[in-house]
């Protein structure tokens, strides 16, 4: 499964791919929070566009789902301090749901176009580290993907609303995985960046 000899620089590569799966997991369990969140609001405000929600949300269910069970092979453990993704995902799904229905998409596509930051550095520098994982996070960004192009088409409009919030909120969502990690998520861009320096 994983190459010994393949080094990051001068580190293994299975501490990068530790810090992966920590990283997708805190940010996969923040995500449901955001979910439920909106989902609570919606319900009460909006209710049409909680179907699409709710089974966006069963999809990060499942994929922190698949992330915990990926870690135990690669000795790796979910981040330590959980509660801050539980506390930060149900007040940004809250107050975004508060501002409705567009600003709901809006965090949608925010936070979907973070991730699939992430993912995109991640599968390049497992293709040939970690071909199971490489190929799960494969399979999990396409329904990320899935959920970013509905946020986008169910927005009426995109004017300064869409422009100011859109940084922001992708700015939150990696101050929340970088705090939820302790850092980790930092240390891992850097390893994977010297990983594609040397290969």
């Amino acid at each position: 499964m994983l190459n010994p000899s393949r080094k990051s620089g001068n580190r293994d590569p299975a501490i990068t791919i530790r810090r992966i799966l920590k990283v997708n997991h805190a940010g996969e369990f923040g995500a449901i929070r955001i979910y439920g969140a909106q989902i609570a609001v919606a319900q009460r405000l909006f209710a049409d566009i909680v179907p699409s929600l709710k089974e966006m949300r069963d999809d990060e269910i499942d994929h922190c789902r698949l992330f915990r069970e990926a870690m135990p092979p690669r000795y790796a453990k979910p981040c330590r301090v959980m509660s801050l993704w539980s506390l930060g995902g149900c007040v940004l799904g809250f107050l975004t749901a508060l501002g409705g229905r567009n600003m709901v998409w809006i965090c949608t596509e925010a936070v979907e176009r973070t991730v699939h930051r992430h993912l995109e550095d991640q599968l390049t520098f497992l293709a040939s580290r970690d071909p199971d994982l490489h190929a799960l996070i494969a399979s999990i960004q396409e329904q990320e993907l899935a959920h970013l192009r509905e946020a986008e088409h169910n927005q009426k409009r995109q004017g300064p609303s869409h422009a100011v919030l859109l940084p922001i909120i992708g700015g939150l969502t990696d101050l929340m995985i970088w705090l939820s990690t302790w850092g980790d998520s930092t240390w891992m861009r850097v390893e994977m960046a010297r990983a594609r320096e040397s290969d």
